[in-house]
């Protein structure tokens, strides 16, 4: 009975801290909308370069019943999405491999640390040559991008496992296979899922970047192009921007609720410890 209490009083505070969160971040944006206003309207900052934030807002709450631009916003996810799952699909299995063999990993790490620090925007011009200026291109920056992230996040999970538990998996001479499996994957599933979350901001961010510097015809980034084109619709490009925002806000929000539901497990046993 006092379990089921504490875990009880554990949610309560958990919902109060979660409801001050919200409060106070409100609470911050509205301070800045304020200042933003009063420094455009003031003349403070010409408003060539900064509109009247209520503009800008009102502005924003009328993309979001634009139906063209919600077909653009939905190239951008689709490219996200795309390449966020081939990256994971590549990542993963890598990470389990190159973490539970040591070997391996020494043998990989002089490719991987050369290829790590190359920024994804510096592989536009090559993605462009390779693929074009379509969907094709902006899913293979994602990709590359993306998947770092995952992979080492997916290595610290293996790492992390307990000793214990691969110990047993070779006193019963479980083939490797089934040890990457049903125990080290397991195990290591909540590291896989912050490297996605982390990930996933990574891949909206290249997406836009990529559809802004390449030219793409489609997307978020190819719309706030056009629309800074001359300057004459200053105050749609900051809502444009506005919207990538939140389009990041909403995403990171439903991977943290999803890993939230998936992994309570782990909190109630750390918890609980």
């Amino acid at each position: 009975m006092s379990a089921i209490t504490s875990r009880m009083v554990r949610k309560q505070s958990g919902r109060r801290r979660a409801g001050g969160r919200v409060g106070r971040g409100i609470v911050g944006v509205a301070v800045a909308v304020l200042a933003a206003q009063l420094l455009s309207v003031s003349g403070a900052i010409s408003p060539t370069s900064l509109p009247p934030m209520f503009e800008v807002l009102g502005s924003t709450g009328h993309l979001f019943v634009d139906p063209s631009f919600l077909r653009e916003v939905l190239a951008t996810i689709q490219a996200a999405v795309t390449g966020l799952a081939i990256a994971t699909a590549i990542a993963v299995p890598a990470g389990l491999v190159l973490g539970s063999f040591r070997l391996l990993n020494q043998a990989a790490s002089a490719v991987v640390e050369f290829l790590r620090p190359i920024p994804s925007v510096a592989l536009i011009p090559l993605a462009i040559l390779l693929f074009g200026q379509g969907a094709q291109m902006k899913v293979s920056l994602v990709v590359y991008a993306s998947v770092w992230p995952i992979f080492f996040n997916t290595i610290y999970g293996v790492r992390d496992v307990e000793p214990l538990a691969k110990e047993t998996a070779r006193i019963f001479r479980i083939p490797p296979l089934r040890v990457l499996t049903h125990v080290l994957l397991p195990s290591a599933a909540p590291f896989v899922a912050t490297g996605i979350r982390v990930a996933a901001a990574i891949a909206l961010i290249v997406t836009i970047s990529a559809e802004l510097l390449a030219g793409s015809a489609d997307g978020l980034g190819a719309w706030i192009l056009r629309m800074s084109s001359g300057g004459a619709n200053l105050a749609l490009v900051y809502a444009g921007t506005i919207f990538a925002g939140l389009l990041g806000l909403v995403v990171n929000w439903l991977l943290v609720r999803g890993e939230q539901r998936l992994f309570r497990w782990r909190r109630e046993g750390v918890g609980a410890a």
